[in-house]
């Protein structure tokens, strides 16, 4: 890589950067044009981004079931390792959900004075058995073409389960939504090359029109995003680690504080993936049949800290628009955040397309992802720490219940030894 070349990080920055001062000058000045330009800029950046929902979901998710390999593997092993990740996943959406109804950081702010979207009126009556009959579509093509989230997810989940219960007889299916899910991931780094340009033309208009005022419920936003994401960490998975193993759980952060420090600084899972397979095996002594399973399906589907950044974000997002949305509503947003988190590839800024995926299942207005992309780098750092601290924490517990015996006091045997 030529060493001139400009991070992703420092791109998105300046992207932002750029947006927050064309914004505040257009509003200082009234600058109509150029607010308008910026709209349109930003409004394309998002019909981009919707445009690859539907096949990004179905591929993401298709593959990621399948990944598990075979039948036998989603056997016993297979079980908990699922049932271990759906559980702490809907937990972490249940504690976004709590505390963004507590805190309300959305309260008091009104974007840009929108009425409320047709997709929300016809949601608002919607009860829970309406939810669940929905899940279920009765045209699969009519699904991925409405984008019905919901459908796609259920779709995608029954395509994988059945690639995998006819192994090689669907051979060349599944190679199909491999190569297809290497370019829906190919589609969306793309884009997000160009996501600076997005990002800041959204945060220009919204700061054109209203000034720096969106701006500042963030701080409260951030704040409740980093609540809920740090007892996510020290509180609820110690206490299921320590629950199902037994074993100090502080200890456990400790020994896994390199693995913790790099999916921060990377912002992807999957490149923490080599650290945290190495660390489990040698530094935790998880043999190498359980890391080998738990821990690159994790990466793929095991996505703790971005379901609750999600829930979080859309319900904020909601509140800054005065929408009220009922329990069912909360509901869609529950559910869909926990399946897109299965769905989301182990990237920098993933998080970005399943929030649409769950602001497309409730009819929130997807122009209010403009105002919290300010501070997505920082929290998409935050949540990939979570994400692959659950990862960690899933394996060991998932080693115990196969026998193995894992001692976090000193050196450990070397993780070969404890290989079935």
């Amino acid at each position: 890589m030529p060493k001139n070349k400009i991070s992703p990080v420092v791109s998105i920055l300046i992207g932002i950067g750029v947006g927050i001062l064309i914004g505040i000058l257009a509003h200082q000045f009234q600058l109509e044009t150029l607010i308008s330009i910026c709209g349109f800029l930003g409004q394309l950046f998002l019909r981009l981004l919707r445009m690859l929902v539907a096949p990004l979901i179905l591929a993401s998710l298709t593959v990621g079931v399948f990944s598990t390999g075979s039948v036998s593997r989603l056997g016993k092993l297979g079980v908990k390792t699922m049932a271990y990740f759906i559980a702490t996943t809907a937990i972490a959406v249940a504690l976004g959900i709590l505390l963004v109804n507590l805190i309300r950081p959305g309260s008091g702010v009104s974007l840009l004075g929108q009425a409320v979207s047709e997709e929300i009126a016809r949601t608002q009556g919607m009860r829970v058995v309406d939810l669940l009959i929905k899940i279920v579509p009765t045209n699969p093509f009519k699904a991925l073409a409405e984008t019905d989230v919901l459908g796609i997810i259920f779709i995608a989940i029954v395509l994988g389960f059945g690639l995998v219960a006819l192994g090689e007889k669907a051979s060349g299916l599944r190679e199909f939504f491999l190569s297809f899910d290497h370019l829906m991931l190919y589609l969306t780094s793309a884009l997000m090359k160009v996501a600076p340009i997005g990002v800041g033309a959204l945060l220009a208009e919204i700061i054109g029109q209203m000034g720096f005022a969106p701006m500042l419920p963030l701080a409260k936003y951030m704040l409740t995003v980093f609540l809920g994401l740090v007892i996510q960490t020290f509180v609820i998975l110690p206490v299921i680690l320590w629950a199902f193993t037994g074993l100090n759980p502080y200890r456990f952060i400790v020994k896994v504080f390199p693995v913790m420090a790099t999916a921060f600084s990377t912002s992807s899972s999957n490149a923490t993936l080599p650290v945290s397979m190495g660390t489990m095996e040698k530094e935790i002594g998880v043999s190498e049949k359980v890391v080998s399973f738990v821990l690159p399906l994790g990466a793929t589907i095991n996505m703790n800290g971005t379901a609750l950044y999600e829930a979080v974000a859309a319900i904020f997002i909601a509140q800054a628009y005065g929408i009220d949305l009922s329990f069912a509503q909360q509901a869609v947003i529950f559910l869909t955040a926990i399946l897109a988190a299965i769905g989301t590839p182990g990237m920098p800024q993933a998080g970005l397309f399943t929030m649409v995926i769950i602001l497309e299942a409730v009819g929130l207005p997807i122009k209010g992802i403009g105002l919290i992309l300010a501070v997505d780098r920082v929290l998409d750092m935050m949540r990939t720490v979570v994400n692959v601290y659950g990862d960690l924490t899933g394996a060991v517990i998932i080693a115990k219940s196969e026998g193995e015996k894992i001692d976090l006091s000193g050196r450990k045997t070397p993780a070969i030894l404890n290989r079935d």
